[in-house]
Parts: C-alpha cells; structure tokens; sequence
C-alpha cells in the first residue's frame, strides 16, 4: 500500500468514524461527511492522473458537482432545523413529530 493510498484511506475511515461516533450536531455530520467527499474526490483525482485515460478523467468533476448539491442541501437542512427547533442538537429531533 502506497502512503498516498494509506493517507486517503485514513482520511476517509476518520470520516466515517466521526460520523458514527460523534453525532451530536447536525453541523458535526455534515463536516464529516465533507471530509469524506473531499478525500474521495482527491483519492478519484489522483486514480485517473496515474491511469492516464480520457475516459475516467471526467468522474473527479462529477464527484465534485455531487458533492457541492448535497453540501446545499445539508446546508438548507441544517438552517431549517435551527429555525424551528431552536438548534442543530440531533437529539431534540424526533421522526415521529415531524
């Protein structure tokens, strides 16, 4: 395994693991599954400059542009909860209430 390949990977097991772990705020998640894009679009980038093909070289972008929406909507998401509920606890949201 590369240190390139290693250090992406940790980024992105360090992701995960901050979203499955540390789910007290709404902002916490949306950060760490931002770090998780950021080191999948890097770790996708890096994956087409050493295959050299014109065919994959257009997926980074696509990742990216993915990457950008779900940021909005999280965004969008994280300012509605704290309009109506008062904070970005997600323990004061509750499913059925809704």
């Amino acid at each position: 395994m590369s240190p390139t390949h290693f250090a992406f990977s940790s980024a992105f097991t360090l992701g995960l693991t901050g979203l499955a772990l540390h789910r007290t705020h709404l902002l916490s998640a949306l950060l760490c599954l931002e770090g998780m894009m950021l080191s999948l679009f890097i770790a996708l980038s890096l994956w087409t400059l050493q295959l050299d093909t014109t065919a994959s070289s257009a997926s980074p972008m696509l990742l990216l542009a993915f990457s950008a929406c779900e940021a909005s909507a999280g965004l969008a998401l994280l300012v509605a909860t704290s309009r109506t509920h008062g904070s970005d606890r997600l323990q004061s949201l509750n499913l059925l209430q809704c």
